[in-house]
């Protein structure tokens, strides 16, 4: 039998938004399996998705770059270990030059790009992070980036603070490509449309639906029916044409309809939110003061 700790129930509660003891039960029953005691949770519950962001705490900045023409531009997530040197001019500023080389110098990948001679730098982008990590204290990291060169329209970016950034690459007029880019960030989807939703996420909303109908005693001929009126739900929360774009003035239109209202597309889009995906490790400061006591003692 696993060990629940507190900070496992803690987890889950923080990405369930459910109570402690009802998570602390979920984890017995599936021994300690966080995502199997989500997903039992979702299923007795009707609980929401797990919401990433509520167990992010690592820092950094996404910077975006376009080139003059608008047709080539780049989005990239550089970490660092507090939100102080987050702030930090110097930090920023490096961030801004790397996703600017990354748009103009189309690397491969992280490998390829740490060669590179930083945009506006002394050195390479390897050389430049290795000064950065000396000068400012903190482990400084280049984690991500996306390029993208669009043939048909234009790129579109937006960055909400420091913390979210997006790329769009669409056709359409300036200002449309401006609400698109907001829409993302505040929104969130996952892709454009269903076909860039995993099978194994529409598997995973499949079953659970299932479940919940089961349990709430609906007949077994109609589980199938349910399940799939749940899914098409989910994807239309969680693809980007499906979804209500945010300034709809009547508070239904969908971006699938403002783009077809304007004779516009969206090819492509990438967002990425700082830390999302990452723990950071918590630290137990009392402990460590009473542990080094304890060991200056004997």
């Amino acid at each position: 039998m696993a060990e629940i700790t507190a900070s496992m129930v803690k987890e889950l509660r923080e990405a369930t938004g459910l109570g402690m003891m009802e998570c602390k039960k979920a984890l017995v029953e599936t021994d300690g399996d966080f995502k199997a005691a989500e997903e039992l949770l979702r299923i007795k519950s009707g609980a929401k998705a797990s919401k990433a962001a509520a167990r992010v705490t690592a820092e950094g900045v996404v910077s975006a770059f376009l080139t003059a023409d608008g047709k080539t531009g780049a989005v990239a997530e550089i970490n660092c270990e507090t939100d102080f040197v987050a702030k930090n001019d110097d930090f920023a500023a490096f961030a801004k030059n790397v996703a600017q080389t990354v748009a103009e110098k189309d690397p491969a990948d992280l490998e390829a790009l740490s060669a590179l001679p930083l945009a506006n730098g002394d050195g390479s982008v390897e050389e430049v992070r290795k000064a950065l990590v000396m000068k400012l204290g903190e482990n400084v990291t280049v984690r991500r980036f996306a390029r993208y060169a669009s043939s048909a329209g234009k790129l579109a970016s937006y960055l909400h603070g420091s913390r979210i950034g997006v790329l769009v690459d669409y056709v359409g007029d300036d200002a449309l490509g401006k609400d698109l880019a907001m829409h993302i960030a505040a929104s969130k989807p996952k892709s454009v449309d269903a076909s860039g939703v995993s099978a194994e996420e529409i598997a995973t909303e499949r079953r659970i639906a299932i479940e919940k109908a089961r349990e709430a005693g609906k007949p077994a001929d109609m589980l199938e029916k349910i399940a799939e009126g749940t899914v098409q739900k989910f994807l239309k929360e969680v693809t980007l044409l499906g979804q209500v774009f945010v300034k709809a003035e009547d508070g239904k239109q969908t971006i699938e309809q403002l783009l077809k209202s304007k004779g516009a597309s969206i090819t492509a889009f990438q967002m990425y939110v700082v830390g999302e995906g990452i723990e950071k490790k918590v630290e137990d400061y009392a402990a460590e003061v009473a542990a080094a006591a304890a060991a200056a003692k004997g």
